[in-house]
């Protein structure tokens, strides 16, 4: 059994969601203690019990400790079992990162699955589900598989209520290399808001506007319906030949609309100022996929310590690391070693 001391490196739920995956598709028992721990509500959230419950439900696993604030698990794998499944945060958990915890072994079970996830969509603590169906799948669909992802209700915090839908063909993960993204083709930036004062998004947008020196064309408000609020969500988006990037502006309570896109277009900059192909939250997310195809190589901005973490972890079921070295114009190569 692998023993994985949660507290080390980042300390967040990461390590939770890729050790159970790691143990489906290895069959490798796992435990893991201190979880959570370095943040400021340690122990497991409603989202992470869903993951873990949606990982037992496919893996015919079993876990002990599974409860909202403990600090310890054993997950103990069986045999995945591909087929149509729902589960429910219950809260506005993010059902993405229930997706993460369940989409690798899904893909790796040779026949096709269908997944119905409810909860949070657009939360500040996940990537949402743009990112997701934009960003990340189309690399995923690139290795071989095929993921189609529907969003049919969004879910804001905290009121959650939302969505998705996905589905699975499997296929082994083959080895890519996504070293340049290309000439970039398209670009946006949204606001969207549900329940909320229109001078809200409208505030945003036109601060986003500014700052990135966009036009008019590619700049807007869009409205939900009411019942999908009270949230606010900024969405700015690069289209680059061979990739998407896709950066988040959350609206806070108390948090000025201006402050929300200076923050995200910030971040924008940043990566367009770059070369490298994946952001970083992309980048965490490749990990797991390409370790997984035992090769393959992307670029990237400098690795977050979230990434760095989850190296750590695929090194000790899979026995290669996900290296990471600087390259001359201020990007990162990753490579399996």
């Amino acid at each position: 059994m692998i023993t994985i001391d949660g507290s080390e490196g980042e300390g967040g739920g990461q390590v939770v969601r890729n050790s159970c995956a790691l143990s489906l598709v290895t069959g490798e028992p796992v435990r893991i203690t201190n979880v959570r721990a370095r943040r400021s509500k340690p122990g497991l959230m409603r989202q992470h019990v869903t993951a873990i419950e949606a990982a037992c439900a496919i893996g015919n696993a079993s876990c002990e400790g599974l409860s909202v604030g403990s600090s310890e698990l054993t997950f103990r794998p069986g045999r995945v079992i591909p087929g149509d499944y729902h589960f429910a945060v219950g809260t506005a958990g993010s059902t993405g990162l229930v997706l993460q915890t369940v989409l690798m072994p899904l893909i790796l079970a040779g026949r096709p699955s269908r997944l119905v996830l409810e909860g949070g969509t657009h939360n500040m603590l996940a990537p949402p589900f743009d990112f997701i169906s934009k960003v990340f799948l189309p690399v995923i669909n690139r290795m071989g598989p095929r993921v189609e992802a529907k969003l049919v209700r969004h879910g804001f915090y905290p009121r959650g209520g939302g969505r998705i839908e996905i589905d699975i063909a499997p296929a082994p993960l083959a080895p890519v290399d996504c070293i340049e993204r290309g000439q970039l083709l398209d670009r946006s930036a949204c606001a969207y808001f549900a329940g909320l004062p229109f001078d809200i998004a409208e505030r945003e947008i036109k601060a986003a506007q500014r700052g990135l020196g966009w036009n008019d064309r590619e700049c807007f408000v869009r409205e939900l319906p009411e019942d999908q609020g009270p949230g606010n969500i900024l969405l700015l988006e690069a289209r680059f030949e061979h990739g998407t990037e896709i950066v988040s502006g959350f609206g806070e309570l108390g948090v000025p609309a201006e402050r929300v896109a200076k923050r995200a277009v910030g971040r924008m900059l940043g990566f367009l100022e770059s070369r490298a192909f994946a952001g970083p939250y992309l980048a965490d997310q490749l990990l797991l996929p390409f370790a997984l195809a035992g090769d393959g190589r992307f670029t990237t901005v400098k690795p977050s310590q979230h990434s760095l973490t989850a190296s750590d972890v695929i090194a000790l079921f899979l026995e290669r690391r996900c290296a990471f070295e600087p390259a001359g114009d201020g990007s990162h190569l990753m490579e399996i070693r």
